[in-house]
């Protein structure tokens, strides 16, 4: 039944893929005026705009211009981008890797931290720790990215001088865009580890765990805390790739070089080609970290591998 479950889901997502790319070639189309006029501005010659409207496929119907690009990304082909001198591909997959760098980073620091505070604020509920658990949780989640960032920039990097500036290198390097990024991740993550875990400490078989005289370590790890996870697994998938929305924001601000601050610099270049392939890896990997979620949820929950 698994197994089937995980074929449905695996077929599903072909549609979802084809929206996705049905999405960026609509991307073009919506913007107001022509592309290629707003690509080359107002005193291009002629010559040039109808050569690179030819280029990019816009002379032909839209119908030919959409199987086109679907042809084309099917093999990887995403064009030539304006700015950069290259193929879209080949400058997307340049940055990629700093982008999931980035990211991974983030995703780990948040749940590395989010777990053990959650579970230490659920076992003393309405204690010291647990009310600075939630308010912090509670203000990380209020604080935003493009304030956070220049403030930590200011205090670990200009006053202290611990940390760099920006750019991508070392370990040092990562963390302030790490931090910067993860921090709304781990506010919502707190939260919810908490809430599971007082609601698992408050069923039936811990309460028969402790009845049987297992110890208080075994209680809380293996009886509590793993079925408290369940819904975290969820949550933390979500949340990953939503991270990749968020680092376009906090590469800009700490000159990370990866996908997001090079969709910014396609946006003011107007190099849509690019903007499109940015946009276009974005949301496949979105749609890739969901689908693996949702997988391991199944596999890990015998609720839903037993469903029929």
């Amino acid at each position: 039944m698994t197994g089937s479950l995980g074929a449905r889901r695996l077929v599903l997502l072909v549609p979802t893929l084809l929206g996705v790319v049905t999405l960026v070639f609509a991307f073009l189309h919506l913007v107001p005026g022509d592309p290629v006029e707003i690509m080359l501005g107002e005193s291009a010659a002629p010559a040039d705009v109808a050569a690179l409207r030819r280029d990019l496929g816009l002379d032909r119907s839209l119908p030919a211009q959409y199987a086109r690009f679907l042809l084309r990304a099917a093999h990887g082909d995403l064009g030539q981008s304006i700015a950069f001198r290259t193929s879209v591909a080949r400058a997307v997959a340049g940055r990629y890797p700093a982008t999931l760098e980035l990211a991974g980073a983030a995703f780990v620091l948040a749940l590395g931290l989010a777990l053990p505070l959650g579970v230490a604020a659920a076992l003393r509920p309405g204690s010291a720790l647990d009310r600075i658990a939630r308010l912090a949780s509670l203000a990380g989640a209020c604080l935003p990215g493009f304030w956070l960032g220049p403030l930590l920039i200011l205090l670990f990097s200009l006053r202290l001088g611990w940390l760099p500036v920006s750019g991508r290198g070392g370990l040092a390097h990562l963390v302030l865009p790490a931090t910067t990024l993860g921090l709304g991740m781990l506010a919502i993550l707190v939260r919810l580890v908490r809430a599971s875990m007082i609601g698992a400490l408050g069923e039936d078989y811990v309460r028969s765990a402790r009845a049987k005289g297992a110890p208080e370590w075994r209680v809380i790890t293996v009886h509590a805390l793993r079925n408290a996870l369940l819904p975290v697994t969820t949550v933390a998938g979500l949340q990953a790739g939503a991270l990749l929305a968020g680092a376009i924001i906090t590469e800009t601000i700490f000159a990370w070089p990866g996908l997001g601050r090079l969709l910014v610099q396609a946006i003011d270049a107007r190099d849509y080609p690019l903007v499109q392939g940015c946009v276009l890896a974005i949301g496949l990997t979105y749609v890739g970290v969901n689908t693996a979620t949702d997988l391991l949820h199944r596999a890990i929950d015998p609720r839903l591998r037993d469903a029929r």
